[in-house]
């Protein structure tokens, strides 16, 4: 059988096993098999044919389940238009963007406003790396009467952003390094190959930068509460990404939505097993060496970095609060009194309703962290609903 034969996961096997041998260790971090699983062309989860987002799929975000999440989001970026003073142009930019869902519910709530000079002003460009995404997001707003342009993040110049950059389940989707704890001393999982397997193996550290984080953190893995065996996982890429953003914005606004959690509690002494999921199917495991190619591996957040990171990158951090507040801040409430109006028929009073109590859900998708920081903003500019100036985060 040809390579063109083989299924995605058998190339996807075969360039691991390249990469393996090709390294002068004979092994890669956990980090460098994620983005290849995930990334690879043509035939990594995100790159391929095979990814699939909403009730279809192997998962589905909170943009899928109707207009309403979409649309108290533009909601807040209006908020931040005004509080900006209504510049012209008011740079939107959605990091990657999924299927273009979210997209399609802003644009269509800016579109359907009363304000001509917003719809004028506003700027709309998704930073999307996935050809087949990118694809299908154009395929869904073709037919949008306001302009949409998809870029690169290296093609927008430094200091130019003035407005909001913002992304929904991104960087839970970053390569994590795996660390553990073995012999009171920091190691580092590693991936290599026996008897043509890969199998897990453990060695030093791959980067400093490792130790550099937990420093910057705040969080100690060698004192006597976590045991030996301790595993977790280490997301280096969402400091590039932050210091990257960071250097886009003029002068405007971060907003950053996905499940996590503060590093305090990220790195509990009883989260010994890490937060690292698979999502097959719209079924989540815990085995990232199977299905190759064919299912989405994803880590919780550790918000405290991504505050900390931005603080070295000139961002400050305007809140930090929980989906669910920061919706109802929004008028979510406001949208689930409207169902009792008589305007609805019952069926679509229960799916809205179903639908919007499980974006507030605590337990769900209203536990998500949302995390807003801002770069050359006055005190009235940081005042945003739903969220307040803390010293430090919320929870």
């Amino acid at each position: 059988m040809n390579l063109s034969e083989l299924s995605n996961s058998q190339k996807l096997r075969e360039i691991l096993l390249t990469k393996i041998n090709s390294a002068s260790n004979k092994r890669i971090t956990f980090a460098q098999y994620m983005a290849t699983v995930l990334y690879e062309q043509d035939l990594g989860y995100y790159n391929s044919e095979i990814v699939r987002i909403g009730s279809q799929g192997d998962f589905f975000t909170s943009a899928s389940l109707g207009q309403d999440f979409g649309e108290l989001i533009a909601i807040g970026l209006r908020e931040m238009w005004h509080k900006l003073g209504c510049p012209n142009p008011f740079a939107v930019v959605e990091m990657g963007a999924g299927n273009g869902e979210l997209a399609q519910d802003i644009v269509r709530f800016f579109l359907n406003s009363n304000e001509q000079a917003l719809i004028e002003a506003i700027s709309y460009t998704i930073i999307e790396q996935s050809p087949v995404l990118i694809k299908q997001q154009q395929e869904l707003l073709k037919s949008t009467e306001l302009s949409v342009t998809w870029k690169n993040l290296e093609d927008i110049p430094e200091n130019s952003i003035e407005g909001c950059i913002f992304s929904n389940e991104l960087v839970d989707a970053f390569p994590v390094h795996l660390i553990t704890k073995q012999d009171n001393q920091l190691q580092e999982i590693y991936l290599t190959i026996k008897d043509d397997h890969l199998i897990e193996t453990i060695g030093e550290l791959s980067t400093e930068k490792l130790t550099r984080y937990f420093d910057l953190v705040g969080i100690d893995l060698l004192l006597p509460q976590y045991s030996d065996g301790y595993r977790t996982e280490v997301n280096l890429q969402a400091l590039d990404w932050i210091e990257a953003i960071a250097s886009k914005i003029k002068r405007g606004y971060l907003l950053t939505i996905d499940y996590g959690y503060t590093a305090e509690r990220y790195y509990r002494p009883n989260r010994s097993q890490g937060t690292l999921q698979c999502y097959y199917q719209h079924r989540h495991h815990h085995n990232p060496y199977v299905n190759l190619g064919y299912q989405d591996l994803t880590a919780h957040v550790d918000f405290t970095a991504l505050q900390r990171q931005g603080e070295l990158s000139d961002l400050q951090t305007i809140g930090f609060t929980q989906q669910g507040l920061f919706l109802m801040a929004l008028g979510l409430g406001d949208r689930l009194n409207e169902l009792s109006s008589g305007k609805y028929n019952i069926s679509e009073i229960f799916k809205r309703r179903d639908a919007l109590h499980q974006l507030i859900d605590p337990t769900g998708l209203g536990g998500f962290g949302v995390l807003v920081q801002g770069k050359n903003l006055t005190a009235s500019q940081k005042s945003l609903q739903g969220l307040v100036v803390p010293n430090g985060l919320l929870f």
